[in-house]
């Protein structure tokens, strides 16, 4: 496969002038419409998520353990977590099977990381864009390990983003931070800690706005990279420090057959030395990859995810990816994918194996 280096593009206000100030109707909205890749398939399937006859399921995180640990009274080295954002958040286990449920409210993408402890105890966070009235910020939850009691509230995130849409955690050096995409373009960037108390403590470092509609966020520490997707225009490329502000470049333009408005969700893959960009084309249900561990990120190819154990993905909104052993299924790693028009119920999340999609793409 030839790799073709993609051209940095700078931001001109020509072109942020011309930006679309709302969503964009995608070819063959809610008719499976699905442009060409490479075919994989999915593993398995979550079951459809609770709210039924409505846009619901939205974005999942993932989080893996070389031990078993306990969520529900089940055994599992893994979770993957799944918005329904017109009700809460799902916990899944790596068979798709729910494992609990928190009926938080309106949660839109959810993220987690690992670096804080409470009380000399590691914990894994999770937060996730909140836009139910009153609480609009960052959601949190917590999960200890060790405890085997599964995934609790922790506090929230306050922000002046009236409709947080994207979400994403990042960490540089010991530090965790908060990155929060608001549904017009607004970027707020905290470092979250605990406080003496345990509670959480948020501090804004950075404040900048996109421009237009955007929502998938994804940070790679060792290139200091925030990849924001701004839906109609775009994949941007930002510095993860603070400092930096809101200089950027443009990583990926909307164009056919690469990247089809609405650009969605975005998430960063681990595979020994490489790394890669995972970007969500919902407007025509595939996903390109980019390898993003040199100078300047490279157009990999994209793939599609086609019928075979469970119905292909159409529509496709949020993603994540985690490379590495993730329990026993998906030794070097998986891929979850949120499916738009499900063939069973209402919209759920498919379970990807990373070796399929790396030899489809010749990586």
């Amino acid at each position: 496969m030839i790799l073709r280096t993609l051209t940095a593009i700078a931001t001109s206000t020509g072109l942020l002038a011309a930006c679309a100030t709302h969503e964009v109707d995608y070819p063959g909205e809610g008719e499976g419409f699905v442009g060409e890749g490479v075919a994989v398939q999915a593993r398995l399937e979550t079951p459809s998520v609770g709210t039924a006859g409505q846009d619901a399921a939205d974005d999942p995180a993932i989080w893996a353990s070389a031990v078993p640990v306990r969520i529900g009274g089940v055994s599992t080295r893994g979770f993957v977590a799944g918005t329904d954002k017109k009700a809460g958040l799902y916990i899944y286990g790596l068979d798709g099977a729910v494992l609990q449920f928190l009926p938080e409210g309106l949660l839109n993408n959810v993220d987690l990381t690992e670096g804080l402890a409470l009380g000399g105890r590691p914990q894994v966070v999770l937060g996730a864009s909140d836009r139910t009235p009153g609480k609009t910020g960052v959601a949190l939850y917590l999960f200890d390990p060790a405890a085997g009691t599964g995934v609790r509230p922790w506090g929230a995130v306050t922000s002046d983003v009236v409709e947080p849409y994207g979400f994403c955690f990042a960490r540089r050096g010991a530090e965790v931070h908060a990155i929060l995409v608001g549904h017009e373009g607004e970027v707020r960037q905290f470092v979250l800690t605990a406080d003496a108390a345990g509670r959480p403590a948020a501090r804004e470092v950075r404040h900048f706005d996109i421009g237009t509609i955007s929502e998938g966020c994804a940070a790679d520490e060792a290139t200091d990279a925030l990849y924001i997707a701004e839906e109609n225009i775009g994949v941007w490329r930002y510095r993860l420090d603070p400092s930096a502000g809101a200089a950027r470049t443009l990583v990926q333009p909307v164009a056919p057959g690469v990247l089809v408005a609405d650009a969605e969700g975005l998430t960063i893959i681990e595979d020994g030395a490489a790394r890669y960009l995972i970007g969500s084309s919902q407007g025509d249900s595939t996903f390109p990859v980019w390898r993003i561990d040199g100078p300047q990120p490279v157009y990999s190819g994209r793939f599609v995810v086609d019928a075979g154990a469970v119905d292909r993905v159409t529509g496709t909104d949020g993603l994540d990816a985690l490379g590495g052993p993730v329990g026993d299924a998906f030794p070097e790693g998986v891929v979850v994918v949120q499916d738009d028009v499900n063939d069973a119920g209402t919209q759920n999340f498919k379970f990807i194996d990373w070796r399929d999609i790396r030899v489809a793409l010749g990586l």
